[in-house]
């Protein structure tokens, strides 16, 4: 799948980036797989030569929660986007902040004690926030998000979706991996097919159910992005120039299709662990 030169920019180390250490699943749709009025806004914004990094949308996003009384997510919608031009096909990946920060308010409920949430966020600011949603929602019954994000890790199943050749990495700048949508769910149906025949995996297998759900909601010739983000700031260069998660993982899957559970298992867990290891830094201080 070849690339112009007219790919979105990343950070650069030079450019102070902004934190969370997160990393990204993008989805980038073709410009046709939106309907009007939306379709001739996305022309509009490529032909105007937008061009916006990751690190400018984590800094707007962060910008719009500074407010007194606190916001639990940004009041307005952003009307930004990455985008990317494959083999002459404008890809589009909207950033639909605030859909997003909802989605995020939902996971932070579920994972942290009331306490820590009533710091953050008032009750009265989460009941607000809730109910917009709910009005939101009425409105639009069908609308997915095109990114995903992991804070302080990658998670595994997405591993699923790129190959080890994918891979690209710019040290200090950026690690990524971008495959055609036709091929990220190939991969994925042959290895939920594997890993279902397999004692031990329902975990990840569940995962990947719910990552196959989402990926169906896009159009076949879109791209998916897999972004370690802040992640390349945060790890040691050595360590991400020798990290091959990607192949780590489809080769354990291709152990067990070969029915060698011990190499398969043997595999899992090393990767398991130097994520597991990247993921309890979110509780260092």
């Amino acid at each position: 799948m070849s690339e112009s030169s007219e790919q979105p920019r990343l950070p650069s180390a030079r450019s102070a980036p902004a934190v969370p250490y997160a990393s990204y699943l993008r989805v980038y749709e073709p410009l046709g797989a939106f309907a009007e009025p939306e379709r001739a806004h996305w022309a509009d914004y490529a032909r105007q030569g937008q061009a916006p990094t990751a690190q400018d949308e984590l800094r707007r996003s962060l910008a719009d929660l500074v407010a007194v009384p606190p916001v639990g997510v940004p009041a307005h919608e952003s009307p930004d986007a990455f985008t990317a031009e494959v083999d002459g096909v404008l890809l589009v990946c909207p950033w639909r902040t605030r859909l997003r920060g909802w989605l995020a308010l939902e996971e932070l409920v579920a994972d942290f004690p009331q306490p820590v949430l009533d710091a953050a966020l008032p009750p009265v600011v989460r009941r607000q926030a809730a109910a917009d949603y709910e009005r939101w929602r009425e409105r639009n019954p069908d609308a997915r998000p095109w990114i995903r994000t992991g804070v302080w890790q990658v998670p595994l199943r997405w591993f699923v979706l790129v190959a080890d050749e994918e891979r690209d990495y710019v040290a200090g700048e950026w690690l990524r991996y971008r495959t055609p949508m036709v091929q990220a769910r190939r991969r994925l149906a042959r290895a939920l097919r594997t890993l279902r025949a397999a004692p031990g995996y329902g975990g990840l297998a569940e995962g990947l159910v719910e990552v196959g759900s989402w990926l169906e909601e896009f159009h076949p010739r879109s791209m998916v992005e897999l972004d370690y983000g802040g992640l390349v700031h945060a790890l040691p260069a050595e360590r991400l120039a020798a990290d091959r998660s990607a192949g780590d993982l489809a080769a354990g899957i291709a152990a067990l299709r070969d029915g060698d559970a011990e190499t398969a298992s043997e595999a899992y867990g090393r990767l398991a662990q130097r994520w597991r290891a990247v993921r309890m830094r979110l509780f260092a201080n």
